[in-house]
């Protein structure tokens, strides 16, 4: 996997210069190979630098933001590129040259010529010259996952359409994978010129919202029902969680929106802390009771002066 250089920093794509360097000066004294004696410590703080220097940039930054990690690769003079060859047209994909790869003016994909866009990377005199052999392309698609499935990972199934039509694939779906992470399948992006190494296909998780869960980062939001009994008298009930069922302690004296957090329940992390997973407590009540129920909550009433819109 190429991992996310937000996700190797912690800070969400919307972060602040400020928060990148927050969070890049936190790690960087954590796994530092002088502090931290860890045979993994100097790879992660080799990451964490590689993942700051491109996020502190804010120029470099945007252009990470648009290709992902291999902006590297793309020229500065890109968009002009594209609009010229937009602006010649296009007769569909060609073996080696019309790759889907960038959009044109108004948003929509064109066909662009791959030789002409990046031929002087590997030597000019790509028309009307021998032809060079010419790798092939990196491509992007999206993959959709539900909570559950990025949860435990594994083995998933994949069909993409493309121009050449549809290429089914199996993929590893690494354990607690995030949303806008990706995915590398090595040698399966657009093709070369001449016998050259095909390039890679990348695919960007999305995982798609859920009607239970809510995710903030690697932690996992989830709301509890209990009976107004459980939350007055405490108990201890059942919770689905992605994982499984966990037990949840309800303390006594429990209101609606009271959170209950339990550690390392929440999204896994390969390299890291695991998320939490926090049950926020609704108290619910029988929406037709019984004639018995009624009489129970009549008495109930009678019986306690507790008053919850009295101030203080």
């Amino acid at each position: 996997m190429a991992e996310d250089y937000y996700e190797v920093l912690g800070v969400p794509r919307t972060a602040s210069q400020e928060e990148i360097q927050q969070a890049y000066r936190k790690l960087a004294r954590r796994h530092h190979p002088d502090v931290n004696k860890d045979p993994e410590a100097e790879e992660r703080f080799k990451d964490v630098n590689e993942a700051y220097s491109v996020l502190a940039d804010p120029d470099t930054r945007a252009r990470y933001d648009r290709f992902g990690p291999d902006f590297r690769q793309i020229p500065e003079d890109y968009d002009e590129r594209v609009a010229a060859g937009a602006g010649r047209g296009g007769g569909g994909w060609a073996s080696t040259g019309g790759v889907r790869f960038a959009q044109g003016p108004g948003g929509s994909f064109q066909d662009v010529d791959f030789e002409d866009l990046f031929g002087d990377l590997f030597g000019a005199g790509v028309r009307g010259g021998p032809r060079r052999t010419v790798p092939g392309a990196d491509q992007e698609a999206e993959v959709e996952l539900s909570v559950e499935e990025a949860y435990r990972g594994g083995r998933r199934a994949v069909g993409l359409a493309g121009p050449d039509g549809r290429r089914d694939y199996q993929v590893t779906i690494p354990r607690g994978v995030r949303d806008g992470q990706r995915i590398r399948l090595a040698g399966e992006g657009g093709r070369g010129s001449r016998d050259a190494p095909a390039g890679d296909l990348y695919l960007r998780v999305r995982v798609k919202p859920h009607e239970r869960y809510r995710l903030d980062g690697r932690d996992i939001h989830v709301r509890l029902p209990v009976t107004p009994w459980e939350a007055a008298l405490g108990a201890t009930v059942p919770l689905p969680t992605p994982g499984g069922t966990a037990k949840v302690t309800v303390p006594p004296g429990s209101s609606s929106g009271r959170r209950l957090r339990l550690r390392g329940e929440g999204m896994p992390h390969p390299r890291g802390t695991d998320g939490d997973l926090y049950a926020e407590v609704r108290v619910m009540v029988p929406p037709r009771p019984t004639d018995r129920e009624r009489e129970l909550f009549e008495e109930l009433s009678a019986a306690s002066d507790f008053d919850p819109r009295r101030p203080g």
